[in-house]
């Protein structure tokens, strides 16, 4: 529930919008996203882990954590300010559901999960931040639910031609066939990862070879689709073992692994640590 998750201008449980004058928007860390946030450092630094990685924070960065990451190990400094739009889901799709190219600003943010903002795309994202807040406290609009969802969209475009423009590598033509790819072997991964872990699968459920799959996942996120299920993996055994008190034992069989010990070599191999000693850091 975001009203439980930031406090601030809301609209029921789908956007929250948050003017950081102190701390950090209080996320329970480490955490899976199950909503989408966006963000713009004004003033002084933070630090957190987004999927095991770790991510510095700046005057003028701009974050972007969409649903099924793990954020953890966040902190700020005490001159932290920013600016924070928090979105539900639903809210997202309802907002997109007639478009068909806005992907790329969280295609790119899987890989780019801070973007740093030339000092007009900080003032154009301020400025939507000021209006949509205006929108969502004028609770006596009947149409304030629209007029927000309306500015969220603009945004969008906004932000994804700041990624378009200055930030995607040029190849002479838009790779939307191998976006799309992408975005449908990522949702598919997110939805079956816990149960397949073969490329061959994913590449029959979207009816293409395994080949065309590795060329389109590869030439969109520089990763394998294989990097990416191993990644999707790792982060579902990392969630198990901190905020559950199943056994390994018990991890192992709800994710399909052969056994216990292939887990705890499969989870030693790309963490450093078997899952024993991960549950105790």
């Amino acid at each position: 529930m975001l009203r439980q998750s930031m406090a601030g201008s809301n609209i029921d449980n789908d956007i929250v919008l948050i003017e950081q004058s102190s701390t950090a928007p209080q996320l329970e860390v480490p955490r899976r996203m199950n909503f989408i946030l966006l963000g713009l450092c004004t003033e002084g630094s933070a630090n957190y882990q987004l999927d095991a990685q770790e991510q510095n924070i700046g005057p003028g960065d701009f974050i972007i954590v969409s649903d099924h990451h793990v954020v953890d190990k966040l902190t700020t400094s005490p001159d932290s300010k920013g600016l924070y739009i928090a979105l539900s889901i639903d809210f997202y799709h309802e907002t997109i559901r007639n478009v068909s190219d806005l992907s790329t600003l969280f295609l790119y943010a899987r890989n780019n999960p801070v973007l740093a903002l030339k000092e007009q795309e900080q003032n154009t994202f301020k400025e939507y931040f000021r209006v949509v807040r205006s929108k969502m406290d004028d609770t006596s609009n009947h149409y304030r639910r629209d007029l927000v969802r309306t500015l969220l969209l603009a945004m969008f475009y906004d932000l994804s031609n700041v990624i378009y423009s200055n930030r995607m590598p040029s190849t002479g033509k838009r790779q939307m066939r191998s976006d799309a790819i992408f975005t449908d072997f990522i949702a598919l991964l997110e939805a079956n990862c816990r149960s397949e872990r073969r490329v061959g699968w994913y590449a029959d459920q979207l009816s293409i070879t395994p080949k065309y799959l590795s060329e389109s996942v590869k030439a969109v996120s520089h990763r394998t689709p294989n990097e990416w299920i191993d990644f999707y993996v790792i982060q579902e055994l990392r969630i198990a073992l901190k905020e559950t008190t199943k056994t390994i034992k018990e991890i192992a069989e709800e994710l399909k692994f052969p056994n216990q010990s292939f887990l705890g070599k499969y989870f030693k191999e790309h963490v450093g640590v078997s899952p024993k000693a991960y549950r105790k850091l």
